[in-house]
């Protein structure tokens, strides 16, 4: 008998994963607006503070993630990422922008585009440890 499937599978360290003499903590994340049109950004805050005691950087990973799509998609997909260097204690908010073009995708019928629809919104510092929140996307019609 295969013991594979009956084992955990995780992997030890998930995309992302960096290595630190400190450490971080993510908090406060924010959609303004929770509904996004075409032609419209969504812009995505977070605040992240230097929780440890050395200075350090970190780099801030943001995903998206389709809650229901007429084709199978990634779990999450990497959109954006950025580096933020903080003192010991020092605290900033992280923005990013969020658009129709980072929705698109190959549609069922091989054309590319998106469709409207609830996806979620995902940030940390790596590709498991991470908040999220939820947003609509409106689409016009032959979008």
């Amino acid at each position: 008998m295969s013991r594979y499937l009956d084992c955990p599978n995780d992997p030890l360290y998930p995309f992302g994963f960096g290595l630190s003499y400190t450490t971080f903590a993510y908090c406060d994340l924010r959609l303004v607006p929770e509904r996004l049109c075409p032609g419209e950004q969504l812009t995505v805050t977070v605040t992240i503070r230097n929780s440890g005691r050395y200075d350090g950087a970190e780099v801030v990973q943001l995903y998206i993630q389709d809650l229901v799509g007429s084709v199978t998609r990634p779990v999450r997909e990497l959109k954006g990422f950025r580096r933020v260097e903080l003192r010991a204690g020092e605290s900033c908010p992280v923005t990013f922008s969020v658009g129709q073009d980072d929705l698109r995708f190959v549609r069922r019928d091989m054309t590319w585009g998106t469709e409207p629809g609830t996806f979620r919104v995902l940030v940390g510092p790596n590709s498991r440890d991470l908040l999220s929140a939820p947003f609509d996307f409106i689409a016009a019609k032959g979008q």
